[in-house]
């Protein structure tokens, strides 16, 4: 059998399009490099984690926790003599190193996928007695246990001013933010290219800022909050459904108004129940609402204060169930509200004076035994809700100029992250902060943004993606954080994906050219500024209008001829028509017709008949005068 016969029964055995020049597939790595962040040296690492109140410097803004196994080093070749040198990477990276863990014979394991699940504090032995500390199970977690998504990230921007909302659906493809610009945009992942531009924006309340937003439990619609007192509830697509009434001012009662008084400054929709928002106010209540109902609150809630005042509420919180509410009064203290058959107003647990400052954010943990608070003091208080007369821990160093800064948990819950504003003596840059919850202590900083305070942050535990706000009184914007290797969807679908080619049918409409200097046929028609300016510089234009004329006329004006007809100018130009009027005397002329009036009286003079039959005229001046001589 010759060689061509055997190339071609060869090639028998191979699909047809074998050999064949295939399209070039877009690589996702190369997408990824260019959002990836620049990694920490280990030596910044281990001084964020051995000093935890230990400010960074410029250069350690960036992440200090090393996300991921550590790089491979460079292919190293042998000379002659020797000597080594580094090589040229070819070809992809080499895969990273897998991780091992004891096994129980002493062989070690791979570890495949994510890290395993946190152990839970009780968990039964094989012979059914319970362990009495979670000390037993620390020693099986590995040391990478607390994986942070931290080594890409991208920026979703379009606002002006701090980004102070944000809220993302529970699929993790739809994010919602608002602004202290007054307006809200909405993202979508699945819709989005690597131009990251939103699908829509809303201005919910003219001239108020958006201080909060939350989606309902089945995600199909989201509650704003703004400045004003009234709330607004919009489906997903961002079309108004309602929204809430607002109360009497004047009623001093509380209770008896149908809605807030005063500017809103948080909400939350219930997380078990789609028809149930809670929202707190400047008026000193929490309210929950009926989403089928705008005209009128469920309930009322007044907090307990020491002296009967109106003072503001600043956070409010659910729990995970559902059935405890949570609220920052402006005095400082903490309540906590059990809905339950009969509640009222009176709080289950008062911790007076927890914070000396405004509270900004709340967080229950999923047991509903960890409370988390956030206050412009500059600290991060972890409560007890079993024993709340102190704090089991306070995280002091945090500076905070924002009223929506929150506080939030990792979706294991292991951690307890927050963010940082910028002061204006600091030179460092804005932070994110992620502290262990059974330590107690500071396991990673995270330099965001130079220049831009952190305001809100998120992590979203199906799509693996930390979401932080930052922004000042110029710009803002939405920072999406992720590794490739452990997050899912959200922002990785967008960023691989190319712009969209533009079509023959594609319209756009094209800004106007304004030129000034064309030629009449062509220059556009002037302000209308700059028409009162020409018309100014125009003497007759510019003239004062005439007063209107009354008498008999001067200055030449319409009325000097003493009547309106041809005739009688004529005959006073010539001559005809002498007026002596203007010479004589009004006396004299009265007198004339003394004699007349005294035979025959028409007006006057009978009605004084009877009492006064002879009139008294007054003598004129100059016979006064020759009198006197």
């Amino acid at each position: 059998m010759g060689g061509d016969e055997m190339d071609e029964a060869m090639r028998a055995y191979f699909p047809i399009s074998f050999g064949k020049t295939s399209k070039p597939q877009p690589n996702s790595s190369l997408a990824h490099s260019s959002t990836r962040r620049s990694a920490p040296s280990p030596a910044s690492a281990s001084t964020s984690t051995a000093n935890p109140n230990s400010k960074p410097s410029r250069e350690e803004d960036d992440d200090e926790a090393m996300v991921g196994p550590p790089p491979p080093p460079p292919p190293v070749s042998r000379d002659e003599d020797g000597e080594g040198k580094e090589e040229a990477m070819i070809g992809p990276p080499r895969p990273p190193p897998a991780s091992w863990i004891e096994g129980e014979e002493g062989e070690k394991d791979m570890v495949i996928g994510p890290p395993r699940p946190p152990l839970q504090s009780a968990q039964k032995q094989s012979d059914g007695s319970d362990y009495d500390s979670d000390e037993e199970f620390d020693a099986d977690l590995p040391e990478d246990s607390h994986r942070i998504p931290l080594s890409n990230e991208v920026v979703l921007r379009g606002h002006t001013k701090v980004v102070s909302a944000l809220a993302v659906d529970h699929t993790g493809s739809r994010v919602i933010s608002g602004s202290y610009d007054y307006t809200v945009r909405m993202y979508d992942f699945q819709g989005m290219n690597s131009k990251l531009q939103s699908f829509r924006q809303l201005e919910p309340s003219e001239g108020h800022q958006v201080r909060s937003l939350s989606w309902s439990p089945t995600s199909d619609k989201f509650l704003c909050v703004t400045g004003s007192a009234q709330a607004k509830i919009y489906d997903r697509d961002g079309l108004t459904l309602g929204e809430f009434v607002r109360g009497d001012m004047y009623i001093r009662d509380l209770k008896n108004t149908k809605g807030h008084i005063s500017g809103i400054t948080g909400g939350e929709w219930n997380p078990k129940s789609k028809e149930t928002i809670l929202t707190s106010s400047e008026d000193g209540s929490l309210r929950l609402w009926d989403v089928n109902d705008f005209n009128s609150q469920k309930q009322v809630i007044k907090p307990k204060l020491v002296r009967p005042s109106r003072i503001p509420v600043t956070a409010c919180a659910w729990d995970f169930e559902g059935k405890r509410i949570v609220g920052g009064i402006g005095d400082g203290s903490i309540q906590l509200w059990t809905i339950k058959t009969g509640w009222g107003s009176r709080p289950d647990i008062y911790v007076e004076k927890a914070h000396s400052d405004d509270i900004t954010g709340f967080k229950f943990s999923a047991d509903g035994q960890v409370l988390l608070s956030r206050s412009m003091d500059a600290t991060l208080k972890v409560w007890d809700l079993r024993q709340t007369k102190s704090p089991v821990k306070v995280f002091g160093d945090l500076p905070n100029h924002y009223a929506q800064t929150n506080v939030a948990f990792s979706p294991d819950e292991q951690l307890i992250f927050t963010g940082t504003s910028i002061e204006k003596d600091s030179t460092g840059g804005s932070l994110l902060c992620f502290f262990d919850r059974k330590k107690l202590e500071l396991v990673s900083r995270v330099g965001i943004s130079p220049s831009l305070s952190v305001v809100r942050c998120l992590w979203h535990p199906r799509i693996n993606q930390v979401f932080t706000t930052t922004g000042d009184k110029k710009e803002g914007g939405t920072h999406v954080l992720y590794d490739p290797s452990m997050s899912q969807r959200g922002a990785l679908v967008c960023v691989g994906r190319a712009p969209r080619r533009k079509s023959i049918d594609d319209y756009e409409v094209q800004p106007l050219i304004h030129n000034p200097h064309a030629l009449p046929l062509f220059r556009d028609q002037p302000s209308r500024k700059r028409q009162r300016e020409k018309i100014l510089k125009d003497p007759l234009k510019s003239h004062k209008p005439d007063l209107p004329v009354d008498g008999p006329g001067f200055g030449g004006r319409v009325g000097v001829t003493k009547g309106s007809l041809l005739t009688q100018y004529l005959m006073k130009q010539g001559g005809l028509i002498k007026e002596t009027w203007m010479d004589e005397d009004p006396r004299e002329a009265i007198l004339k017709h003394a004699d007349a009036a005294a035979q025959d009286p028409k007006f006057i003079a009978p009605a004084y008949a009877q009492t006064q039959p002879e009139p008294v005229f007054a003598k004129s001046d100059s016979e006064d005068d020759e009198n006197e001589k």
